[in-house]
């Protein structure tokens, strides 16, 4: 397991508030086992739609949602958690850096609290991951316009992460897709 992560989540169990936001979660084993199943690499897609309904009941309940937003805003817990999301991106820094400049500045937390804090931001987001867990683009589409168009807390969001670059970043190809035009044909 990644030692900032396990960092981050024993200092994330120490405070209080993440306590009892967790005390209304479900069954811990289950999350062990959904966790457990997704790191086997021919999981079924089953199991990451009851990861995802899980997360999702977890986001709509309020005092899970607080813990979780307390998350982001402690220093001690936020860095180690953003070291654990980018390691997999060491082939690409820049979306790393882009990533965690973001997530260390407090308008983009401020926002992300703002979007998490709508039900109906909530809802619209978990329709367009259930979209993407299901291939549909079309749905996948519709439902991000939706979520730009309407509400002005994801526009904002959107705004402060492109501030970082995260935005240019995504759409960069890995750099095993790209393709060494200049040395084609030499030895």
């Amino acid at each position: 397991m990644n030692r900032n992560l396990v960092k981050a989540l024993q200092v994330a169990w120490e405070l209080p508030e993440f306590r009892s936001g967790l005390r209304h979660l479900i069954d811990l084993d289950e999350v062990a086992v959904l966790l457990a199943t997704l790191s086997v690499a021919d999981h079924d897609r089953e199991v990451e739609r009851s990861l995802l309904s899980l997360l999702r009941s977890a986001l709509d309940t309020p005092e899970i949602r607080e813990a979780v937003l307390l998350l982001l805003e402690q220093d001690e817990v936020r860095r180690p958690l953003v070291a654990a999301a980018v390691e997999p991106l060491a082939d690409r820094p820049g979306q790393a850096a882009a990533i965690a400049s973001a997530a260390e500045d407090p308008a983009v937390r401020r926002e992300m609290r703002a979007v998490l804090d709508s039900a109906k931001v909530r809802e619209l987001i978990w329709q367009a991951i259930d979209n993407q867990v299901s291939d549909n683009r079309i749905g996948l589409i519709r439902q991000v316009a939706v979520l730009f168009v309407r509400h002005p807390s994801v526009r904002r969001l959107v705004w402060a992460v492109r501030r970082h670059g995260v935005l240019r970043e995504l759409r960069r190809k890995p750099p095993s897709a790209s393709v060494n035009v200049a040395g084609a044909g030499q030895p």
